[in-house]
């Protein structure tokens, strides 16, 4: 059997959607199901059973020996979120007693980081072990992510394979829910389809114009395939990062979003809210070559091609994966 945690939302659930899709129907499915907000995530998806996040621990010390992968993607993902505590608790040392059983029972794990990690990008973009001690992510999110990647690699005992995914700016279906947190696109859309305008943040530093602000945006259908990648041919364990490898500005993915919708661009630019002003990432750009060392080739989606399909196919319908 297959573990996903985080099943119900944006990237486990599509995860999910592509295993079924593939014929791969012995996945057991983590989170907090609770949550309605996530329920159409997962409403007509097959499964062979789900599990609460807070039981899952238990569950996995009585059926170890049935399962041969955890991809570990539950996590608190609120970068605007100051409570340490709540971090602590589901970031940090969760993940620490799922390593500890992954390396008990010697079961290959794939599990969440982020490349909020990178904080200002003072060390660049390298998912280098040797970096990670020195970085300083800009927020509590990204310090918990980060004091994971420490701990991690301080350990003796180890599971087989394992796999820290430094995620940059991931979009695409499945994240309705997510609320503001969503990606820019899908905000973009909200906001055309109400106003007929797009309100981007006005830059608050010399040197970026307005809008010149930059990201790796990387659709989930990659996320989805890097993680299948990594799964089947498990090269040496560490660090990876997940982008593309090319940082694009918000004004061209803004501007992309409104020609999906066959729309004249209308952006406005307000300022960025002064709880996230200190502690917003200006430009960040995945270094691949790891990736591609291990053994990734396959290409991936443009923003364009990204943008678009996402915008066609799942927002403008409001459809799931």
């Amino acid at each position: 059997m297959i573990v996903i945690t985080g099943a119900a939302g944006f990237i486990g659930s599509c995860l999910w959607e592509n295993y079924l899709e593939s014929g791969e129907h012995q996945l057991v499915l983590v989170d907090d199901w609770l949550r309605p907000e996530k329920q159409p995530n997962f409403r007509d998806k097959l499964f062979q059973s789900c599990i609460s996040r807070d039981h899952f621990h238990a569950w996995l010390d009585q059926h170890h020996e049935e399962v041969h992968l955890i991809y570990h993607l539950g996590a608190r993902t609120d970068t605007t979120e100051t409570d340490t505590r709540i971090f602590d608790r589901l970031n940090l040392h969760y993940s620490m007693q799922l390593w500890e059983q992954c390396s008990r029972y010697e079961i290959p794990l794939i599990y969440a980081s982020s490349a909020a990690t990178y904080g200002a990008g003072e060390r660049g973009y390298r998912d280098d072990h040797a970096l990670v001690n020195h970085l300083r992510p800009l927020n509590p999110y990204g310090v918990s992510k980060n004091d994971f990647d420490q701990w991690a690699l301080q350990q003796e005992k180890a599971p087989p394979f394992w796999a820290g995914l430094k995620f940059f700016n991931v979009y695409g279906p499945n994240e309705y829910h997510k609320g503001r947190m969503a990606s820019v696109i899908f905000h973009t859309l909200r906001q055309i389809r109400s106003t007929g305008t797009m309100k981007l943040f006005r830059s608050h530093r010399s040197d970026f114009a307005d809008g010149a602000q930059s990201r790796d945006f990387i659709y989930v259908k990659d996320v989805v395939s890097i993680c299948r990648f990594l799964a089947s041919h498990q090269p040496e364990s560490g660090l990876y990062n997940v982008g593309t490898g090319e940082a694009r500005t918000f004004l061209d993915l803004a501007t992309l979003t409104f020609r999906a919708m066959q729309r004249e661009p209308r952006i406005l630019f307000v300022d960025t809210p002064e709880d996230i002003r200190d502690t917003y990432q200006y430009f960040t750009e995945a270094d691949m070559q790891k990736l591609r060392r291990a053994g990734y080739s396959r290409e991936f989606y443009s923003l364009e091609r990204g943008i678009h399909e996402y915008v066609t196919r799942y927002l403008s319908r409001e459809k799931i994966w």
